[in-house]
């Protein structure tokens, strides 16, 4: 049977999964990093079993040379699974790219440049493919874009009202992160649901320790709450989300903070950690639960973005029929969710709160039966997306 890998590869790690598209399981998985530093880490995993190993990783064509001798020597054999072409998940692709696309040397150059965008992330990727293409020489390679699936969004809601020369010349607007599982939960609620997906309306909230929210009509995205980079949008475990951008100035004037410092408090230490000291919406729940007035605070400031966007976003669609919770916090806090959606009756959001409470492993309805908006949590799977989309590259050649 034909199968896909799937590489995610950072500055110093390269994240991995094989899967099988006939039946579109997981054969394998693994994880390589630490990648330069004087002492690196590979855990692979199959059947079940982990085989870890601490070693040193020279770069990610090493990297890749780890990896391909963890099939040879625990399996599963590449050869009898028709290993057919690479998925590499790219998370910048500015406005160029909106379609998973055949990576070639041009494609290359193209991801390099947009590094100025993600600088922490489209170098890591390029080097993940160099390194990929010497180890499987001749195999096809599909660069998967997180901001793809927003490239849909129209004018009104990408562009920034600044100067519209200065916003052209470096690239300024809104591009949304977090498309594939965006994308990838909006299908599946559909089909969940046997309702076409060019007839609903959806809002998916992808909640994990980055977050973003995206509304969907017609299974295209047409708002999301992250802009030019992840910082934007819903409170994240380290990141501000949305602020007024003159507090960076006050700040610069009278903490004499500098443009990096700046950089580090919004993206390492604001959101769940800034405002808790917890950068773990874990923590902050069961501190909250405990009486702590940081933590409660914190966890209220979070349900009030959330209710914010789902408020938003309705208005935008004309009326939602579906909101999906999604990611590591979404799939897995009910009171996160019973936050964010409860007491919106009247926007036709009626939570079930022994549903929510009772979540399984698959895809659940929270909501009650007479809720005018079903309410999902669907369990996402950002490398299933990804190698989906790349064997639909393969498969229309």
């Amino acid at each position: 049977m034909p199968s896909i890998l799937v590489i995610n590869s950072g500055s110093s790690s390269l994240k991995y999964q094989l899967i099988d598209m006939a039946t579109e399981e997981t054969l394998a998985s693994g994880l390589i990093e630490r990648i330069g530093e004087a002492e690196g880490h590979a855990s692979h995993r199959v059947g079940g079993q982990r085989f870890d190993k601490d070693l040193a990783v020279r770069d990610h064509a090493q990297a890749c040379r780890i990896m391909r001798n963890d099939f040879d020597t625990h399996g599963p054999s590449l050869d009898e699974h028709d290993l057919v072409a690479i998925g590499h998940r790219v998370v910048h692709g500015g406005a160029r790219f909106f379609e998973p696309t055949p990576i070639d040397h041009v494609v290359k150059i193209q991801i390099e440049d947009l590094s100025d965008l993600a600088p922490l992330h489209n170098p890591g990727a390029v080097q993940g493919i160099d390194a990929a293409e010497k180890s499987f020489p001749g195999l096809p390679m599909v660069a998967v874009f997180d901001t793809a699936f927003h490239q849909t969004m129209p004018p009104e809601a990408y562009t920034y009202a600044i100067d519209a020369e200065l916003a052209q010349r470096y690239r300024v607007r809104k591009y949304g992160f977090h498309g594939t599982s965006h994308r990838y939960v909006s299908r599946a609620a559909a089909e969940f649901l046997g309702r076409p997906l060019d007839e609903l309306t959806q809002i998916v909230l992808h909640l994990g320790n980055g977050a973003s929210a995206c509304a969907i009509d017609g299974g295209r995205s047409v708002e999301t709450s992250m802009g030019m980079t992840p910082l934007a949008g819903l409170v994240m475990g380290t990141r501000s989300g949305d602020i007024d951008a003159s507090v960076l100035f006050h700040l610069a004037r009278r903490a004499k903070l500098s443009i990096d410092d700046l950089d580090e408090l919004l993206n390492k230490r604001s959101g769940l950690l800034g405002l808790s000291g917890f950068g773990d919406s874990r923590d902050v729940q069961s501190r909250a639960a405990d009486g702590d007035e940081r933590a409660q605070l914190t966890a209220a400031v979070v349900a009030h973005r959330l209710k914010f966007y789902i408020g938003a976003y309705q208005a935008l669609l004309g009326g939602v029929d579906v909101i999906s919770f999604t990611a590591g916090i979404g799939e897995h806090s009910a009171e996160v969710r019973a936050a964010a959606a409860g007491g919106l009756e009247r926007l036709g959001i009626e939570l079930d709160p022994a549903r929510n409470a009772a979540v399984g492993s698959g895809i659940s309805v929270i909501s009650t039966d007479a809720s005018p908006v079903t309410v999902l949590v669907v369990p996402t799977n950002e490398e299933l997306e990804i190698a989906r989309q790349t064997f639909e590259v393969i498969a229309a050649r």
